[in-house]
């Protein structure tokens, strides 16, 4: 006979609490498609739909409304004994590895990695940061650090941050000669430090015009591959830039570069920790997702 898992009513406690499977999978930790699957193998095995679905909601049916009042007590009682056999657990230790782009380590390293680092001394924090995704299994990382948009399908995401605020500055010195921009157009005219994607292609600014993103190939005789050098250049009043507006927020606030286009500044995606589904999880990077978690309850 079949024994039912702790995580597959999980998985219908999550579901009936969010009534949403994107959000029960953030919460769980899983994919939506491992959620989605976990909770067919137990309805088919069970010889009931536990939930009506349409493309739009996700309600309990009366048999789960049964089912969900019936495990949720006994599947907290599990989870309280497991938390108080955590409680007595030594501290983690050991070596976390994880792989970064350099801006996505600058944006989280105050508010994420100093915290942990104080919490976990015995642990050590090796970032390797490169802009270039890489195999984060095969080049033995526990995890990664990057947009939500560039994770890999397959992998288990877990969300930092929300959208992040894009800012197209200049400084004042580059104002004294040239014109500010006051729409997209004008940026074809204006000299602009443009980016270019580990791949060797160069990266168009993105817009939002009338509720639509929009592209625009800026001219710019200066192509750099590092925010922080492009954040340089501006200060240096050697073109305009495009860039994740903390990097320049002090910039801004301080007078030494002015924000412009602000009606049609796109942010990008969040940022996302992310990890192979399919691993035993280790320890340091457990402790380090319910951080997260911690973080982003406080923040809401």
């Amino acid at each position: 006979m079949y024994k039912h898992g702790l995580v597959e009513l999980e998985v219908v406690l999550a579901v009936a609490n969010k009534q949403n499977f994107r959000a029960a999978a953030v919460e769980l930790n899983m994919s939506t498609t491992g959620v989605s699957n976990a909770l067919r193998g137990l309805e088919a095995r069970l010889g009931e739909r536990l939930f009506h679905r349409t493309t739009r909601s996700v309600s309990l049916t009366d048999a789960g409304r049964r089912f969900v009042e019936q495990i949720r007590p006994a599947v907290a009682s599990i989870n309280a004994a497991m938390a108080s056999l955590q409680e007595q657990k030594p501290e983690p230790t050991g070596i976390l590895r994880l792989n970064s782009s350099l801006g996505a380590a600058l944006m989280l390293f105050q508010p994420l990695m100093r915290t942990f680092m104080a919490r976990y001394p015995a642990m050590t924090l090796e970032i390797s940061t490169q802009e270039k995704l890489v195999d984060i299994i095969a080049d033995g990382f526990d995890a990664g650090l990057r947009l939500s948009s560039r994770v890999a399908s397959g992998m288990i995401r877990v969300p930092i941050t929300d959208s992040i605020p894009i800012a197209v500055v200049g400084s004042a010195q580059y104002f004294s000669t040239h014109t500010r921009p006051t729409c997209l157009e004008d940026l074809k005219t204006l000299p602009c430090i443009r980016a270019r994607y580990p791949s060797g292609i160069a990266s168009p600014w993105e817009f939002v015009q009338e509720g639509a993103t929009v592209t625009v190939e800026v001219a710019g005789s200066l192509i750099l591959d590092a925010p922080l050098l492009m954040r340089e250049a501006a200060r240096d009043g050697l073109g305009l830039a495009q860039l994740p507006r903390w990097y320049v927020e002090k910039d801004i606030n301080e007078g030494r570069l002015i924000e412009v286009l602000q009606r049609w500044a796109s942010p990008l995606p969040g940022l996302s920790l992310y990890y192979a589904g399919h691993r035993h999880i280790p320890v340091g990077l457990r402790a380090l997702i319910d951080l997260i978690h911690e973080q982003r309850r406080a923040n809401l």
